[in-house]
């Protein structure tokens, strides 16, 4: 046998430690500082050798997008292979939201080669191996990352691949950055068996005995009980037992700022995703899986309010100002705290008569808060396309199955209100506020559902960030087609909307001042089309738009992506 085929190295090792860990795609933008791991990959396709697939992503951002929808839909962490500093820079914003969503990913970089003269093998041979040394190039991701290290040895890559990942795994989960220059993963090494099992993340955590009963007794006795979630659909068998404790103790639930379905829409017990009133005149909330239960500034609990915590991370340590005043906090998992409060609960002694009555009255609140919100979804008089008639028509040409993934940011009110989700594990939004997520997100979690319907809905601003260039060209490389919608208002609406919140009757206002509109739009949807042949459509008529959306969800079953430029109201009409 050649051998070039049976040499070993540490790049063989650390490729092989992937494999064991369960990586199914390395989500790579490959470099000067990786001919070792390219090496490995042809050495192991050559022999038959089965190792995790390399998706080619044309820009970083894209490759952890992918990595982190992939994960949302699948449960599975994945890799992401970047180019030293300047590919680890291009991760950009999308660290930031693997981060806040608590998403594990395998990140692996190069460093430029630690010899200059030919010392070892992979010894620097280009003018920039220099340009690329940086002091600290770990500094780069160290805010978002739960653990970072370098190679120093071929000899025990394995181990750290696997110490990575127990740490990535373990909640509060996260990413995780692994660097490595050329000449370690030159290293010559023993072959070393999978030993990746003895490194599991810790175990789940369940609520103490004392929190159980402090929790459902403070609930049981409350008048006006509230729940508050985000991201407890994460365990898609949450759901159902969330549903099941709510049952008994008749209390409402809010998804704030959701970033997984968490509580079936038709359920009498959906109160929406604005706490309002439910939240200022509560006296005991629940908070499960949240970030942000509620902004102080505009809405919060009385005093009186008894608040329970339960989260990987209820006080939010990673956050530097960040604090809900709290009876209990508890860093639990979802899963097994609510096991725990059915358990108890189903023991208690409660008044069956008054949960009853409440129960009555929240399913009339549901009932009457979705028939205003029918209301919204008519088509406008004046001709122009409101965001609620765009979800209302997609809601109607999609099912149960199709999963949905929302970064419309100052329109997800709408896609909330008319998208109806029953179904755990059909609608993720982005837990970070790195906008672009939407188009790597989407690729990511066809590649892990293949058989699923994927909808990405989008702003235009949030289109552009996502570098739909390249989402779209790996879209048709890898066979992974999706519809996306585009709600197009020419603009950063968000910006205003922030700008009015602090200076509502101020000159930007009053002049049209901005700066956020983009008075000369790009042909959005063709961007898509010429990078990856995708399906592209732009509507301005309301009467245009169920039709459209029906081309894209039929382009994509036939195997083509499909870009669907619905054109909203402008947002502003500034001149320079």
């Amino acid at each position: 046998m050649d051998q070039k085929l049976t040499r070993y190295t540490a790049s063989d090792a650390l490729l092989e430690a992937c494999q064991e860990i369960g990586v199914s795609f390395l989500f790579s933008n490959l470099g000067s500082d990786h001919p070792g791991i390219i090496e490995g990959m042809a050495k192991a396709k050559a022999l038959g050798k089965k190792l995790p697939q390399v998706i080619i992503c044309p820009h970083e951002y894209v490759a952890l997008s992918a990595a982190i929808g992939h994960y949302q839909v699948s449960g599975e962490a994945q890799g992401v292979f970047v180019h030293t500093d300047v590919g680890t820079q291009n991760l950009g914003g999308s660290l930031h939201n693997a981060a806040r969503t608590r998403v594990p990913v395998f990140i692996f970089s190069g460093e430029t080669p630690s010899t200059m003269e030919g010392e070892l093998p992979g010894s620097r041979n280009s003018h920039i191996n220099y340009l690329q040394n940086v002091y600290d190039q770990r500094g780069i991701v160290r805010p978002y990352v739960k653990w970072e290290y370098d190679i120093r040895t071929g000899r025990n890559v394995k181990q750290l691949v696997y110490r990575a990942m127990q740490i990535a795994n373990t909640e509060p989960k996260g990413p995780v950055y692994l660097t490595g220059a050329r000449e370690v993963l030159e290293e010559d090494v023993p072959i070393t068996e999978d030993k990746s099992r003895k490194w599991r993340p810790i175990e789940r955590v369940p609520l103490s005995d004392e929190g159980v009963e402090q929790i459902v007794r403070s609930l049981a006795n409350a008048k006006n009980p509230v729940l508050v979630t985000s991201y407890l659909g994460r365990n898609t068998e949450s759901v159902e037992l969330l549903v099941r404790f709510c049952e008994k103790l008749a209390i409402p639930v809010i998804e704030v700022n959701a970033s997984y379905m968490n509580f079936p829409t038709d359920h009498s017990l959906h109160l929406g995703f604005e706490g309002g009133d439910l939240i200022s005149n509560a006296d005991a909330a629940l908070v499960i899986d949240s970030d942000v239960p509620w902004v102080p500034t505009v809405n919060k609990p009385g005093e009186e309010c008894k608040v329970f915590y339960i989260d990987p991370d209820p006080i939010k340590s990673d956050l530097p100002l960040a604090y809900i005043p709290s009876e209990g906090l508890f860093q639990a998992d979802s899963y097994r705290a609510l096991i725990q409060l059915n358990e108890y609960a189903d023991l208690m002694d409660i008044d069956r008569e008054s949960i009853k009555q409440r129960f009555e009255q929240l399913k009339k609140r549901h009932l009457m808060q979705r028939e205003n919100w029918k209301s919204l979804a008519i088509p406008s008089s004046n001709g122009v396309i409101t965001p609620d008639w765009v979800t209302a028509c997609l809601n109607k040409v999609i099912d149960e199955e199709t999963i949905i993934l929302n970064e419309t940011i100052t329109n997800s009110g709408s896609v909330s209100r008319q998208i109806d989700r029953n179904q755990p594990g059909t609608m993720f939004g982005n837990g970070g506020s790195s906008l672009g997520w939407n188009g790597g997100g989407a690729l990511g979690a066809k590649l892990a559902k293949p058989d699923k319907t994927i909808v990405s809905l989008t702003g235009d601003g949030s289109y552009l960030f996502s570098v739909p260039a390249s989402v779209h060209w790996m879209s048709r490389r890898y066979n992974a087609p999706f519809l996306t919608v585009i709600f197009n208002n020419q603009g950063w609406n968000a910006t205003k909307n922030n700008t009015l919140k602090i200076h509502p009757d101020g000159i930007a206002k009053r002049d049209d001042q901005f700066w956020v509109n983009f008075d000369q739009p790009a042909d959005l949807a063709r961007i898509a089309e010429a990078a990856g042949g995708a399906l592209a459509l732009t509507v301005s008529d309301p009467n245009g738009v169920e039709e459209a959306l029906r081309s894209g969800i039929d382009a994509v079953k036939s195997g083509r992506s499909a870009v669907i430029d619905v054109k909203i109201q402008q947002i502003s009409y500034q001149q320079d």
